[in-house]
């Protein structure tokens, strides 16, 4: 199979609040297909959603419960250290709660992570080894 990743579904306890701090915070706007039943934000072919956990859970077939690190995280990645530190504190002061404030790591780059209002983990982070495109998509070979 040829390698694909279309959809990353993130369910959500209250969609509105969720829709309005990815707007807000990440300044995101939700695709024409989003709905009062779930939102879709569109990165340049990968599609992020938004869907409230109950129904979510119930479609999987699993608990709805969530315990501690779910073993994933997101990422954003930038290219500077200082757009890096911009964007974490935007999301801070929009409703994002801090896990990692930013900072220098130990593979050479700069990163920050936030959890979004459901307790989802994000890393904001920076390499100086890693090169964009003209559209900011990452290329990685």
């Amino acid at each position: 199979m040829k390698p694909r990743l279309n959809i990353i579904t993130l369910g959500v306890n209250d969609l509105n609040k969720s829709k309005q701090f990815y707007k807000e915070a990440l300044g995101w706007g939700p695709t024409k297909d989003s709905d009062d039943n779930i939102v879709f934000f569109n990165h340049g072919g990968i599609i992020l959603g938004l869907y409230p956990i109950n129904k979510l859970a119930e479609d999987a077939e699993l608990s709805a419960v969530r315990n501690g690190f779910s073993g994933v995280t997101l990422a954003i990645n930038l290219d500077t250290k200082e757009a890096v530190t911009e964007l974490y504190k935007t999301v801070i002061e929009n409703g994002g709660s801090s896990l990692v404030k930013p900072r220098d790591t130990f593979w050479g780059g700069y990163d920050a992570y936030f959890a979004d209002p459901d307790g989802h983990s994000w890393e904001i982070a920076w390499a100086p080894f890693w090169k964009f495109d003209e559209q900011g998509s990452l290329i990685m070979e």
